[in-house]
Protein backbone atom coordinates (compact mmCIF):
# COMPACT_ATOMS: atom_id res chain seq x y z
CA UNK A 1 0.00 0.00 0.00
CA UNK A 2 1.38 3.36 -1.20
CA UNK A 3 1.50 6.57 1.02
CA UNK A 4 2.73 10.11 1.29
CA UNK A 5 4.70 12.13 4.18
CA UNK A 6 3.49 15.72 4.31
CA UNK A 7 5.16 17.75 6.94
CA UNK A 8 6.89 21.64 7.21
CA UNK A 9 9.94 22.05 8.55
CA UNK A 10 12.60 24.51 9.42
CA UNK A 11 15.85 24.87 7.88
CA UNK A 12 17.65 22.37 10.08
CA UNK A 13 14.58 20.01 9.40
CA UNK A 14 12.70 20.86 12.89
CA UNK A 15 9.26 20.31 13.08
CA UNK A 16 8.12 20.22 16.78
CA UNK A 17 8.86 22.26 20.14
CA UNK A 18 7.32 20.76 23.40
CA UNK A 19 5.32 18.63 20.94
CA UNK A 20 3.61 22.02 19.23
CA UNK A 21 4.27 23.24 16.13
CA UNK A 22 6.93 25.93 16.07
CA UNK A 23 4.94 27.93 13.84
CA UNK A 24 1.10 28.71 13.04
CA UNK A 25 0.94 29.54 9.26
CA UNK A 26 -2.22 29.89 8.02
CA UNK A 27 -1.68 29.08 4.38
CA UNK A 28 0.41 25.91 5.39
CA UNK A 29 -2.33 24.87 7.20
CA UNK A 30 -4.63 25.24 4.48
CA UNK A 31 -2.11 24.03 2.05
CA UNK A 32 -2.46 20.96 4.52
CA UNK A 33 -6.18 20.47 4.77
CA UNK A 34 -6.29 21.21 0.58
CA UNK A 35 -3.41 17.93 0.24
CA UNK A 36 -5.37 15.36 2.82
CA UNK A 37 -9.16 16.25 1.72
CA UNK A 38 -10.42 13.46 -0.65
CA UNK A 39 -11.51 15.39 -3.88
CA UNK A 40 -13.31 11.77 -4.60
CA UNK A 41 -16.34 10.29 -2.49
CA UNK A 42 -13.65 8.26 -0.78
CA UNK A 43 -12.14 9.51 2.66
CA UNK A 44 -8.19 9.83 2.93
CA UNK A 45 -6.22 8.72 5.71
CA UNK A 46 -4.44 10.44 8.08
CA UNK A 47 -2.26 8.50 9.99
CA UNK A 48 -0.08 9.78 13.24
CA UNK A 49 1.35 8.70 16.19
CA UNK A 50 -0.17 9.27 19.64
CA UNK A 51 1.71 12.31 20.61
CA UNK A 52 0.72 13.68 17.76
CA UNK A 53 -3.21 13.22 17.89
CA UNK A 54 -2.77 14.83 21.44
CA UNK A 55 -1.19 17.79 20.08
CA UNK A 56 -4.05 18.59 17.94
CA UNK A 57 -6.62 21.01 19.48
CA UNK A 58 -9.32 19.89 21.13
CA UNK A 59 -11.96 21.00 18.51
CA UNK A 60 -10.12 19.65 15.62
CA UNK A 61 -10.12 16.25 16.66
CA UNK A 62 -10.37 14.17 14.88
CA UNK A 63 -9.10 16.16 11.57
CA UNK A 64 -12.97 16.61 9.19
CA UNK A 65 -13.50 14.63 6.17
CA UNK A 66 -10.76 12.60 6.77
CA UNK A 67 -10.25 9.16 8.35
CA UNK A 68 -8.15 9.88 11.50
CA UNK A 69 -5.96 6.73 12.22
CA UNK A 70 -3.66 6.74 15.72
CA UNK A 71 -0.95 4.19 16.31
CA UNK A 72 0.42 3.55 20.14
CA UNK A 73 1.43 0.38 21.39
CA UNK A 74 -0.96 1.44 23.97
CA UNK A 75 -3.93 -0.83 24.46
CA UNK A 76 -6.43 1.78 25.94
CA UNK A 77 -6.13 4.65 24.30
CA UNK A 78 -9.13 6.67 24.46
CA UNK A 79 -10.33 8.09 20.75
CA UNK A 80 -13.48 9.45 19.81
CA UNK A 81 -15.83 6.88 17.83
CA UNK A 82 -14.73 6.21 14.20
CA UNK A 83 -11.37 7.23 14.86
CA UNK A 84 -8.96 3.81 13.96
CA UNK A 85 -5.92 2.60 16.54
CA UNK A 86 -3.54 0.56 15.21
CA UNK A 87 -0.23 -1.08 17.06
CA UNK A 88 1.93 -0.38 14.34
CA UNK A 89 2.05 1.07 10.43
CA UNK A 90 2.19 -1.98 8.93
CA UNK A 91 -1.08 -2.95 10.62
CA UNK A 92 -2.57 0.03 9.56
CA UNK A 93 -1.13 -0.05 6.31
CA UNK A 94 -3.02 -3.39 6.11
CA UNK A 95 -5.78 -1.90 7.30
CA UNK A 96 -6.57 0.89 5.04
CA UNK A 97 -7.38 -0.72 1.62
CA UNK A 98 -10.89 1.17 1.51
CA UNK A 99 -9.27 4.60 1.45
CA UNK A 100 -8.51 6.63 -1.06
CA UNK A 101 -4.75 8.39 -0.14
CA UNK A 102 -2.92 7.77 2.78
CA UNK A 103 -1.13 10.12 4.44
CA UNK A 104 1.61 10.08 7.35
CA UNK A 105 0.88 13.25 9.23
CA UNK A 106 3.39 13.01 11.99
CA UNK A 107 5.20 12.74 14.60
CA UNK A 108 8.96 12.49 14.52
CA UNK A 109 9.19 9.02 15.09
CA UNK A 110 6.54 7.99 12.91
CA UNK A 111 8.64 9.98 10.08
CA UNK A 112 11.48 8.07 10.88
CA UNK A 113 9.88 4.73 10.35
CA UNK A 114 7.47 5.94 7.47
CA UNK A 115 9.93 7.71 4.81
CA UNK A 116 12.21 4.49 5.11
CA UNK A 117 8.83 2.32 4.36
CA UNK A 118 8.78 0.85 0.58
CA UNK A 119 5.16 1.74 0.48
CA UNK A 120 6.55 5.86 0.65
CA UNK A 121 6.53 7.54 -2.79
CA UNK A 122 5.83 10.71 -1.92
CA UNK A 123 6.67 13.92 0.05
CA UNK A 124 4.48 17.17 0.52
CA UNK A 125 6.81 19.57 2.05
CA UNK A 126 6.80 22.72 3.62
CA UNK A 127 9.94 24.29 3.90
CA UNK A 128 10.12 27.53 6.30
CA UNK A 129 12.90 29.76 6.07
CA UNK A 130 14.06 29.92 9.76
CA UNK A 131 15.58 27.85 12.66
CA UNK A 132 13.20 27.69 15.26
CA UNK A 133 15.31 25.50 17.83
CA UNK A 134 13.52 22.53 17.47
CA UNK A 135 13.85 19.38 19.92
CA UNK A 136 11.86 17.20 17.18
CA UNK A 137 13.02 16.67 13.67
CA UNK A 138 12.09 14.95 10.40
CA UNK A 139 15.12 13.00 9.15
CA UNK A 140 17.08 13.69 6.11
CA UNK A 141 15.20 13.09 2.36
CA UNK A 142 16.89 9.92 1.22
CA UNK A 143 18.36 10.37 -2.20
CA UNK A 144 15.76 8.18 -3.87
CA UNK A 145 13.18 11.05 -3.84
CA UNK A 146 13.65 13.77 -6.25
CA UNK A 147 12.12 17.36 -6.17
CA UNK A 148 9.13 17.28 -9.05
CA UNK A 149 7.62 20.60 -7.91
CA UNK A 150 8.32 23.63 -5.69
CA UNK A 151 6.14 26.89 -5.46
CA UNK A 152 7.02 30.27 -5.71
CA UNK A 153 8.55 31.99 -2.21
CA UNK A 154 5.26 32.51 0.08
CA UNK A 155 5.18 35.45 2.54
CA UNK A 156 3.14 35.33 5.82
CA UNK A 157 3.51 38.18 8.48
CA UNK A 158 7.41 37.42 8.90
CA UNK A 159 7.34 33.93 7.56
CA UNK A 160 8.83 32.87 4.47
CA UNK A 161 8.30 29.63 2.69
CA UNK A 162 7.90 27.36 -0.09
CA UNK A 163 5.48 24.31 -0.99
CA UNK A 164 7.55 21.22 -2.62
CA UNK A 165 6.86 17.96 -3.66
CA UNK A 166 9.36 15.01 -3.73
CA UNK A 167 8.66 11.96 -5.51
CA UNK A 168 10.51 8.40 -5.99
Amino acid sequence: MNFSIIVAIDKKRGIGINNDLPWHIKKDLKHFSETTISKSDKLNAVIMGRKTWDSLPQNFRPLKNRLNVVLSRQDNLSLPEGVLHFKSLDEALNNLNDSNEIFIIGGGSLYHEAIKHSGCNKLYITHVDIDKNCDTFFPEIPEKFKKTSESEVQTEDDWKFVFTEYER
